[in-house]
């Protein structure tokens, strides 16, 4: 699976240009909190201090043999909180198939934000964990001309080579006001709840797009 990414150099050049050092989203002391009777490390952030997972097998997943017909939820649970995310089937039908399915089998579970860029994307998805991985095949949902990538929109990320709207499994959501992306890369939807937290996952990123903490994704549930 080759290498997926966001944008051409020139944009990463831009957005590396805009982020913060490494060291203003890093946190510098740790609280101990318990929930459920367990105890663990959070961090001033908010965000509950996890070991990387190992990564998953990459690829062997069937493509969905159906559209997305109505609008879905997806809950995703991070360590950092939770946040929604509502598919639009009228703008990534056959994406937003795919991430249902590939959500119902698990797929996400124990995954990472491996690209975080602050004040522009995270980006996660991807079974290794480096943002070279991918379910094993690829649904094409080319969007609008007059796309914008704004705030809280949550789109499918591809390599410069792909055509417009392919994606395979990895998603990034918008951190920034309005990005300035071109119209290539599949919108499945929008953040409803939970904003704020991926804000504050957005703030764990250095100048390198390298996360300055793990982002878990512990599960992603299915709401129909």
């Amino acid at each position: 699976m080759t290498a997926r990414v966001l944008v051409v150099l020139l944009v990463l050049a831009c957005c590396a240009a805009c982020g913060g050092d490494g060291n203003e989203s890093a946190a510098d002391t740790t609280t101990t909190t318990t929930n459920g009777g367990q105890t663990s490390v959070a961090t001033e952030n908010g965000c509950e201090q996890v070991e990387k997972p190992t990564p998953k097998p990459d690829g062997g997943q069937a493509p969905p043999n159906t559209t997305l017909k109505a609008p879905v939820d997806l809950v995703f649970a991070t360590n950092c909180g939770s946040f929604t995310v509502r598919l639009d089937p009228k703008l990534a039908p056959h994406t937003g198939a795919s991430l249902v399915k590939l959500a119902k089998n698990g797929f996400y579970d124990d995954t990472i934000f491996h690209r975080i860029v602050p004040r522009f994307v995270i980006q996660g998805g991807d079974p290794l964990g480096r943002g070279t991985g991918g379910p094993g095949y690829s649904t094409v949902d080319k969007p609008p001309a007059d796309s914008r990538y704004t705030k809280g929109v949550v789109a499918m990320a591809k390599t410069a080579a792909e055509p417009a709207g392919t994606s395979g499994s990895q998603f990034f959501v918008v951190t920034g006001e309005d990005v300035g992306l071109p119209p290539d890369y599949a919108i499945v939807g929008k953040v409803t709840h939970g904003l704020d937290v991926v804000e504050r996952i957005g703030k764990l990123g250095n100048d390198l797009e390298q996360p300055t903490q793990t982002v878990l994704i512990r599960k992603v549930t299915v709401k129909e």
